[in-house]
């Protein structure tokens, strides 16, 4: 599928007027969004150095102008701690109002960006480095607002936070304690109590009460403060003054972190809830857009911001509407309704934050990294950005990831092993297995070079990528040991042959499926895996050569199997089909050991006389000792006894000893009456396009199954339904089967 037709379907999952029903989810979520956005966003301001007011002024932007524009519905903007380090910067260098113009173009290049089609690149990304960076943010929000908690101050980074713990405790305010508690053990217990009072937003109802219970208290704690009218620090950009190199690299830098930051957000938002994907290009040009008006209106910067986000999917919102009613919140009561938001004591929103940088870290995450191999990108990524930054501990995540996905696949398996033959001669058998590059050398030319001069040596490969480095020291440790009178056979089994290499660019070879697992004809892999055995070897025999691939590649694989079937089978289907060796059972029928109980003759006949004693016996002990509850009846295109069929002569009968196939062709001369006789499934069959040959293949097999209906060891099962009767017709110019009845084909024909 196209993107733009996939992403024209997932925009139609976004509903442009939201329901009654997720508006009862949306507007309490998007509450519970607002009163964790403004102390985030006031906190961030502060840490910035920018006005007080300017986050919030890009908190309601975030919300009303990102929302609206995005492509991620659930995802809430804001100003993130991820740039305060960048804007920090900024200002000291240009002002706050040319930071503000920095922020703006910053904005104009993210629109650019997502006009390119090139956010999708963010699904570029390993899980367990969002899982671990998801794991990161939470720790470092729970280092931090613990000490708000327990009534002091948070650190600027994680170091502090866990340094000035010892003294948090000691001088705590009881009063913050128990309010940032009693937030956290109604949030934990929440889910524990009746499904009635859960109808309500547990963080929602957590603040409340905990304001409630403040206000009745009486006592001192921290409450949110705010300085100033929202409407007073709207202000407009101006342009820097020169140092225009730094002025590009400052809009360069916000705008390349604004729209990592956002899209990384973006990836895991959706990894937390089943609804609509985002869509990764229209999220960048939502952010740049929320970034221009941010600037233009003083501002500071707007990224996707995951603590919100994780907030707004775990407070139950369904659609945008809770991330734009966010932003209007702010609006509204950083305009009109200051004094209540001032009510609120931090420790009750510190407590809110808690739980949720909790339940940001997975331990299922760090079961699945430690059972894929992957906990040293966790470990890594979560370390880094808790202790350093968000970018930083991403990118270096992302280089692990990447750096351990190449040492996989370019790790290969080389050893050799050696044992005598019959004449007690020394054998050795290399085994080279994976990618094969200029990477494995070393240990390529240990193993090659380990072995003694003049022995017998079989070269297994079982490659996918063989570079032109590795068939040099093939083939130049094998002109030197063939030289001291040794000799090496070259068994050659993988997708990529060894002389491939020095034919051209390297390319990882193509799957074979047929060859991987068995089913290829010989003559696709025997013919350049023996031309070093002399002529007439009995080790160039194709049947041995398959049963010593059979043995070296699969006999492992299906051994549980035929353990588990060795003391007594039970197939449930008699298969008739024809002797033609291009018919495989198993294959078309995708089934394996003692499922199928097989009988082959020539055109997949039965005599209707019984007098083909063979096929009676089968049938006896199929259906009395076995008790199978399928016969299957199967033939085949171009098939040599169809065409015998149509050229002989009914009237001649032949003897036995001089014409064998005729003489049995000679029991098939019904089939051929009924194709003359326009029988039903002859009709279908010339309807279908098929030949006259195959028109006789298809009627043969009808002709058969209402021989095995009429039969009388089978028709009072028949009859009754315990017994089936299914015809097949297997297409070799296709690869493709078809059902029939002995009165016509299927009409659900397959599709090649």
């Amino acid at each position: 599928m196209h993107e733009h037709t996939a992403t024209t379907t997932r925009s139609r999952k976004l509903p442009s007027l939201p329901s009654r029903a997720n508006l009862r989810r949306d507007i309490p979520a998007s509450l519970v969004v607002f009163l964790v956005a403004l102390p985030l966003s006031l906190g961030i301001a502060v840490a910035s150095g920018a006005p007080v007011m300017a986050g919030l002024i890009a908190a309601a932007v975030g919300g009303i102008v990102a929302g609206s524009l995005g492509g991620s519905p659930l995802q809430v903007s804001g100003p993130a701690a991820g740039l305060t380090v960048i804007v920090a910067g900024l200002i000291e260098q240009f002002g706050w109002q040319a930071t503000c113009a920095i922020t703006v173009a910053a904005g104009c290049l993210q629109i650019l960006l997502g006009l390119s089609r090139v956010g999708r690149l963010a699904l570029a990304i390993s899980p367990v480095v969002v899982h671990a960076m998801l794991a990161g943010i939470g720790i470092t929000i729970v280092l931090q607002q613990f000490h708000v908690v327990l009534g002091s101050e948070p650190g600027s980074n994680a170091i502090e936070n866990i340094s000035n713990l010892p003294a948090s405790f000691t001088s705590m305010n009881p009063l913050a304690v128990v309010l940032g508690s009693t937030v956290i053990a109604l949030l934990l217990l929440w889910k524990k109590l009746p499904r009635k009072v859960q109808k309500f937003p547990g963080q929602l109802v957590a603040v409340i009460l905990a304001t409630v219970l403040s206000l009745a208290w009486g006592g001192s704690v921290d409450r949110i403060t705010l300085d100033g009218s929202l409407l007073e620090a709207v202000g407009a950009p101006v342009l820097p003054d020169g140092a225009w190199g730094a002025v590009g690299i400052g809009v360069l830098t916000m705008a390349l972190i604004a729209s990592v930051e956002s899209l990384l957000s973006a990836v895991a938002v959706d990894k937390m809830q089943f609804g609509p994907r985002t869509h990764f290009n229209r999220e960048l040009f939502g952010q740049g857009a929320a970034n221009v008006t941010s600037g233009l209106l003083g501002g500071l910067p707007v990224t996707g911001v995951i603590v919100r986000s994780a907030t707004n999917v775990e407070a139950g919102a369904r659609t945008r509407s809770s991330s734009i009613l966010h932003g209007v919140w702010v609006l509204l009561f950083s305009v009109f309704l200051a004094p209540v938001i001032m009510m609120i004591p931090q420790a009750v929103l510190a407590g809110l934050l808690v739980v949720i940088g909790v339940q940001l870290v997975k331990f299922a995450h760090i079961k699945a990294a430690l059972r894929t191999g992957d906990f040293l990108i966790y470990a890594v990524t979560v370390t880094l950005v808790v202790f350093s930054n968000l970018l930083e501990g991403v990118l270096v995540g992302l280089a692990l990831a990447v750096l351990l996905v190449l040492v996989r696949v370019v790790r290969s398996s080389i050893h050799a092993e050696h044992s005598s033959d019959d004449v007690g001669q020394q054998v050795w058998t290399v085994n080279i297995e994976g990618s094969c590059s200029f990477l494995t050398l070393p240990r390529l030319n240990h193993t090659l070079y380990s072995v003694p001069a003049g022995a017998k040596v079989t070269v297994r490969l079982e490659a996918d990528f063989i570079d032109l480095s590795v068939y040099e020291s093939v083939a130049s440790w094998r002109a030197q040991h063939e030289a001291t009178g040794g000799s090496v056979t070259v068994k050659d089994h993988g997708t990529f042959p060894l002389d491939d290499a020095a034919d051209g660019t390297p390319r990882r070879g193509v799957f074979r499926s047929s060859v991987s697992s068995g089913l290829a004809p010989w003559k696709h892999w025997q013919a350049r895996t023996n031309v070093d055995e002399p002529t007439g070897a009995p080790e160039t025999l194709p049947v041995l050569q398959g049963v010593e691939n059979y043995q070296q590649r699969h006999a492992a694989m299906v051994r549980d199997d035929t353990e588990a079937i060795a003391g007594r089978q039970d197939p449930t289907t008699l298969f008739l089909t024809c002797v033609d060796s291009r018919i495989v059972p198993n294959v078309i029928t995708s089934s394996g050991p003692g499922d199928l109980l097989t009988v082959r003759n020539v055109g997949n006949t039965v005599d209707r006389t019984g007098a083909d004693l063979s096929f009676e016996a089968a049938l006896e002990f199929a259906v009395d000792n076995l008790a199978v509850d399928t016969i299957t009846v199967c033939g085949h295109s171009n098939c040599g006894a169809m065409q015998a069929l149509l050229t002989t002569d009914p009237t001649i009968q032949h003897d036995i000893d001089d014409y064998p196939v005729r003489r049995w062709v000679d029991g098939m001369h019904h089939s051929r009456a009924a194709l003359t006789a326009d029988h039903p499934v002859r009709r279908d069959a010339a309807e279908a396009g098929y030949g006259e040959v195959d028109q006789l293949a298809l009627v043969n097999v009808a002709m058969q199954l209402e021989t095995l209906a009429a039969h009388p060891r089978l028709r009072q099962r028949v009859e009754s339904g315990s017994l089936h009767l299914v015809g097949l017709f297997y297409d070799l110019s296709t690869a493709n089967v078809t059902r029939l009845t002995a009165m016509g084909l299927h009409r659900r024909l397959p599709i090649s």
